[in-house]
């Protein structure tokens, strides 16, 4: 079968009242730029009717070409099992919930032919709530730093890349996926754009804070290694910072011939550094883990049924 020109990969989750819009959408934006693409819809085992909406559609347009998981696996994983069965020459990536609109995919490819594998949209203007905005600043702030990356915090999972980034990004078999990391760490020419950020089509958003923060820790986890060298420093600066202590009341004994009260402070130094000990433990455990899952060598993600033959 002739490959596709374009390919957009939606990962679905409790979407089915905007399925139908986003795939009416889809359908004149991407004929705008050819008639030669196709709609890959992965759905995320949300509990609703999402799969019966992927299977109405498919079955009217050939073009659309759905995947349902075992159980819920995630968004990333979602995204990556859609990139693993696109069959385009670019690949467009972009959320259900219509806040990635699909009237941009003309202006990413356009930007592209100009000699970039990967195109970025970068959202000008977010339309989250304003503690959702804070926390995606810090999270990206923080992602940065850790990872000693420039990673624009104003791009989400809206962009597209050349079929030569998609087969590396395919490569990549870690247990932890943070696609934008991911793609960021493949390389290849990349530059971004501007676009409008619209409102939800409806409902809400179904991350909870919890989600947020296990997706957070896991990310920073998976692409850093940085925490575990932050820890040592510490160690290193409370070692010296205690030889310096204990060198002065040796010291002061030594002149005034007697030793320094303090024993409140003494107990509270030592649960302090107790505390750090337990911590950074903690976090070798937490690391030592997520070894353990990569060791397993289970697959990402298990597929119940498509809508197409292989």
């Amino acid at each position: 079968m002739t490959s596709p020109l374009i390919s957009v990969v939606v990962p679905v989750y409790k979407a089915e009242n905007c399925l139908d819009e986003l795939y009416l959408r889809l359908k004149a934006a991407l004929g705008a730029v050819s008639e030669s693409f196709e709609i890959v819809l992965v759905e995320d085992c949300g509990g609703d009717t999402s799969w019966d909406v992927i299977e109405r559609l498919a079955s009217a347009d050939p073009r659309v070409r759905g995947m349902q998981f075992s159980r819920n696996f995630g968004q990333h994983y979602g995204i990556t099992a859609g990139l693993d069965i696109c069959r385009g020459e670019w690949v467009v990536v972009m959320d259900c919930d219509l806040q990635d609109r699909p009237e941009e995919i003309p202006r990413l490819y356009a930007k592209a032919q100009e000699g970039y594998d990967i195109v970025l949209a970068r959202r000008g203007s977010r339309r989250d709530p304003p503690i959702k905005r804070a926390l995606s600043w810090l999270f990206y702030k923080t992602f940065s730093y850790l990872t000693d990356t420039k990673y624009d915090g104003e791009t989400g999972n809206f962009r597209i890349m050349s079929r030569k980034v998609v087969e590396n990004f395919r490569r990549m078999g870690e247990q932890l996926r943070f696609f934008g990391g991911l793609v960021q760490w493949i390389g290849f020419p990349t530059a971004s754009i501007d676009v409008e950020h619209a409102e939800r089509f409806e409902g809400k958003s179904t991350y909870t804070f919890g989600k947020l923060w296990k997706l957070a820790s896991e990310t920073i986890i998976a692409h850093s290694d940085k925490p575990l060298r932050l820890a040592t420093r510490f160690g290193f600066l409370m070692a010296f910072f205690s030889f310096c202590y204990g060198t002065y009341i040796l010291s002061h004994a030594l002149i005034y011939g007697s030793t320094i009260p303090g024993w409140n402070s003494l107990f509270v130094s030592l649960y302090f550094i107790g505390g750090i000990i337990i911590a950074i433990l903690g976090m070798l455990g937490v690391y030592l883990g997520k070894a353990f899952d990569e060791s397993k060598k289970r697959p990402l993600y298990i597929v119940r049924r498509v809508t197409f033959n292989e």
